[in-house]
């Protein structure tokens, strides 16, 4: 079982966020990866940064950055490789939609390689994310809130 809640550990959430950077085929998702990783409580402000916990272990992370007050981007589902095919992702996606609910959101968007990702990919097509383009192999996706 997978315990979510807001982010009380910036560094579990900086080496969650380091270990994601390192899968090969997504160094794309990290161009400001520096400067998110200098500051993960400015950098996500007036958005959330929520992690999951297998007992008192931090092993997921997802983050919420504001966009505008009506559009989120979603970024860092991460779940560490030993804890996958667990069911924690849903979890995980569930808690980051609730939360952007809660700030008022009305739309989320996220980036995703379906080459790198697939799991991943099915399951947000699965929970109802649609594709809004894809440029070189990374897809935009969307889901409205209301």
């Amino acid at each position: 079982m997978i315990e979510i809640r807001e982010c009380d550990d910036y560094e579990a959430a900086k080496n969650l966020i380091l270990e994601y950077s390192k899968i090969k085929g997504a160094e794309a998702c990290f161009i400001s990866l520096d400067r998110e990783l200098s500051d993960l409580k400015g950098f996500y402000k007036e958005g959330a940064l929520l992690l999951g916990y297998d007992d008192v272990n931090p092993i997921a992370t997802i983050a919420i950055k504001k966009v505008d007050d009506n559009l989120a981007e979603a970024k860092r589902l991460y779940i560490k490789p030993e804890y996958r095919g667990n069911g924690y992702a849903r979890p995980m996606l569930n808690a980051m939609l609730e939360k952007c609910r809660e700030l008022k959101f009305k739309e989320v968007r996220f980036t995703t390689k379906p080459e790198v990702m697939s799991i991943g990919y099915a399951l947000y097509r699965k929970m109802g994310f649609e594709e809004l383009g894809n440029d070189n192999g990374t897809v935009s996706m969307c889901m409205l809130l209301e």
